[in-house]
């Protein structure tokens, strides 16, 4: 065989297969390792794949730009509604429940179903999240302080990261711009990276929502592993990638 030939059946194993090792590929093409390296360092510059360590991976998804509240509102608003019924199932809230929620559209739609009655203390990053609770009988709300973003209404800095620093809440709830098995839980701005690493620090238990358009983006800035999150919620099944890599974690997923 020869390399052309050779390297499309490179490029359509990892479609097919999400990773692919230079060992096996070098047995199962009957060429040495290090032929395979080259291969596999040719078809990383012309983007076919992603060279790493061992082997190769699928090129992840280009990550979108960053868009604000208002616009993200509007997206994909059905797959948030049925993902924010997911994790209100997931959540089971119960009396005196302290809920850390971050900033975002998805966790938003959670926020707007939380019951009340129940006394749950919820403390959140989000200017949009503390103004659609505070006026919620049964919910105490408490905002965490800093300087705020006005692409998404989210606090952050030194007094946020201080205040995070403090708690020890029953459940984090996290949004993220983009997951990849390679580069976790993502997003593109550095201080609210920062924010969200310390929520997810902060909670017992650690729950992502994130519908399938983030699912395969990497964003500037990872804030979190795989392994940081006790469940997923998305909207559609998971690329062979990062479900194997979240079965390897011991991350549950559930899809909505």
């Amino acid at each position: 065989m020869n390399a052309g030939k050779r390297q499309t059946g490179i490029v359509a194993a990892v479609a097919r297969e999400g990773r692919v090792h230079v060992a096996e590929l070098a047995t199962r093409y009957g060429v040495t390792v290090e032929t395979i390296r080259r291969d596999l360092g040719a078809l990383d510059r012309a983007g076919a794949l992603r060279k790493v360590h061992g082997g190769a991976v699928p090129v992840p998804v280009s990550a979108s730009p960053e868009t604000g509240v208002a616009e993200r509102e509007l997206a994909a608003a059905p797959a948030k509604a049925a993902i924010a019924a997911a994790a209100l199932a997931a959540l089971e809230p119960a009396k005196g429940m302290s809920i850390l929620l971050d900033a975002g559209t998805t966790t938003a739609a959670l926020a707007r179903l939380l019951p009340t009655g129940l006394d749950l203390r919820v403390i959140t990053d989000s200017l949009l999240i503390a103004t659609l609770l505070a006026p919620r009988e049964g919910i105490s709300v408490r905002v965490l302080g800093g300087q705020v973003r006005g692409m998404t209404q989210a606090a952050v800095g030194p007094e946020a990261l201080d205040a995070l620093a403090h708690l020890r809440v029953d459940v984090t709830v996290l949004g993220a711009n983009g997951i990849s098995a390679e580069h976790g839980l993502s997003t593109p701005d550095p201080d609210e990276a920062a924010v969200k690493r310390a929520m997810a620090r902060a909670g017992r238990r650690v729950l992502a929502l994130a519908d399938a358009s983030k699912i395969g983006q990497e964003h500037l800035v990872s804030f979190a592993d795989t392994a940081d999150v006790d469940l997923l919620i998305t909207n559609a099944p998971l690329p062979d990638p990062l479900a194997s890599q979240l079965s390897i974690t011991g991350t549950e997923v559930r899809i909505a």
